[in-house]
C-alpha cells in the first residue's frame, strides 16, 4: 500500500494497532472495516484555501497554500470520485474546503459528479461567500444541500472572528441558497467561550425564523497553531442547557443512523436543533465517513494520524480497480475511534482547511 505513516496512537481495548492485515479483510466490493462500519459518505477537499480567516481555524496571514501541481486536476479528482460512486459504494459526497467554491471549474465538478450512474447526493459545506450569485448556477449543476458556517449574528463580531467584514454576504448566501432550493439548509456554529458564547438563543431563534437547520459543533483541535484548548470549548451539554433557557429540547425521534449531529426537537417540532460533539460525545462506531484532500490523499478519519495516497499510483497509471483495492484496504485498517478523551492523543499534523470538514 503507498501510504504515509504519521505514527499511529492505540486505541485502548480494542484492535491492536498498525495496518490491519488485508487478508483479513471479507470480499467485498464497498468500504468497509474491522468494526463492521461500511463507509459510503465521501468528503471531498477541493481546496485549501479559503477568504476568510477565522481565528480558530488559521492565521490572520494565511497558511502556505499547496502548490498547484500538488492538487488533483479535474480529471483527476472526477476519476476518483468515479471510483467511490461506481466500485466502491459511495452514496453521498460532499465538497468541503478551504472554501470548496474557490476552486475554479467547481461548476463542471458538481455537474460531472452529478452524471455519475448511480448518482449521489451532493452537498457542499460553504462559508457563504459569494453564494448569493451562485446558488442558482450551483442548483442547475446538481448541487442538493449546502451546509453554511455562520458563528454570529453581530456584524463587528463576524469581522473579528473572521478578519472579513462579509457578514451580509453570508447571509444572502443563506437566503439565495434556500431560494434555490437546496434545502434543508443547514447552518454549522461553532461557539467560543467569552466571544460568541451569549448567542446560542439568538442563532436558533433566526434560522428558526427563516427556515434553517442550526447544527452547533463543539470545536476542535484542527487548527494549524495547535492552540485549542478544552476548557475553551462550549460542550454539547453546556450549549442545550443555554438553549433550555428560552426553548423546549426533546429527543428527535428520527433515527440518527451515522450522522454526526444529535438532533433535537424545538418546542415539540417539527423544527430541530443539532448538536456535533465530536468531543465529549463521539460518535466513532457508527462514523460512515472516508475523506479525499485536495491533492488525492486518503483519509480514514478526521484526525488519523496516517493518510494512503492516491493520487501518487493515479498518475503513475493504476488501474480503477487497483486504486479500489487501495481504498479498501486503507479503510480495513481504520481505528476504532480518535482517542481526543485519552491521553497521547495528537492533533493532525494538517489543518482543518486542509482536510477538508
Amino acid at each position: 500500500m503507498t501510504s504515509v505513516d504519521l505514527g499511529l496512537p492505540a486505541v485502548p481495548g480494542r484492535t491492536t494497532p498498525g495496518r490491519a492485515d488485508a487478508a483479513d479483510r471479507p470480499d467485498a466490493p464497498g468500504l468497509v472495516d474491522r468494526f463492521g462500519r461500511v463507509a459510503t459518505d465521501l468528503r471531498v477537499s477541493l481546496t485549501d484555501r479559503c477568504n476568510l480567516r477565522c481565528t480558530y481555524c488559521m492565521p490572520a496571514e494565511g497558511l502556505n497554500w499547496m502548490p498547484g501541481e500538488e492538487m488533483l486536476t479535474d480529471a483527476e479528482l472526477l476519476r476518483l470520485l468515479g471510483i467511490a460512486v461506481t466500485r466502491l459504494g459511495v452514496t453521498n459526497v460532499r465538497f468541503t474546503g478551504g472554501e470548496p467554491s474557490l476552486r475554479k471549474g467547481i461548476g463542471g465538478v458538481i455537474a460531472a459528479t452529478a452524471a455519475m450512474d448511480p448518482r449521489p447526493t451532493i452537498s457542499m459545506t460553504t462559508n457563504g461567500i459569494g453564494l448569493a450569485r451562485r446558488a442558482q448556477e450551483f442548483a442547475a449543476a446538481g448541487l442538493d444541500r449546502v451546509n453554511i458556517s455562520l458563528d454570529t449574528l453581530d456584524r463587528d463580531r463576524f469581522a473579528a472572528l473572521t478578519r472579513r467584514d462579509r457578514l451580509a454576504d453570508v447571509l444572502a448566501g443563506l437566503a439565495a441558497a434556500r431560494d434555490a432550493g437546496m434545502t434543508p439548509v443547514k447552518v454549522n456554529a461553532v461557539l467560543l467561550r467569552g466571544v460568541n458564547d451569549d448567542e446560542a438563543v439568538p442563532l436558533l431563534r433566526h434560522c428558526l425564523d427563516n427556515g434553517y437547520h442550526l447544527r452547533f459543533i463543539e470545536q476542535m483541535p484542527l487548527d494549524p497553531q495547535h492552540g485549542w484548548d478544552r476548557a475553551n470549548m462550549v460542550t454539547a451539554e453546556e450549549i442545550l442547557g443555554l438553549l433550555a433557557e428560552e426553548f423546549s429540547l426533546s429527543e428527535s425521534p428520527r433515527p440518527r443512523g451515522g450522522a454526526p449531529a444529535e438532533r433535537w426537537l424545538v418546542d415539540g417540532g417539527p423544527a430541530e436543533v443539532g448538536v456535533i460533539a465530536s468531543v465529549t460525545r463521539p460518535f466513532c462506531a457508527d462514523c460512515d465517513r472516508t475523506r479525499l484532500t485536495a491533492d488525492g490523499a486518503l483519509r480514514s478519519c478526521l484526525f488519523s494520524q496516517h493518510e494512503t495516497d492516491l493520487r501518487g499510483p493515479l498518475r503513475a497509471g493504476a488501474s480503477d480497480e487497483e486504486v479500489a483495492e487501495l481504498w479498501r484496504t486503507a479503510m480495513w485498517g481504520k481505528l476504532a475511534g480518535h482517542r481526543i478523551n485519552e491521553a497521547g492523543f495528537a492533533q493532525p499534523i494538517r489543518p482543518m482547511s486542509a482536510i477538508g470538514g
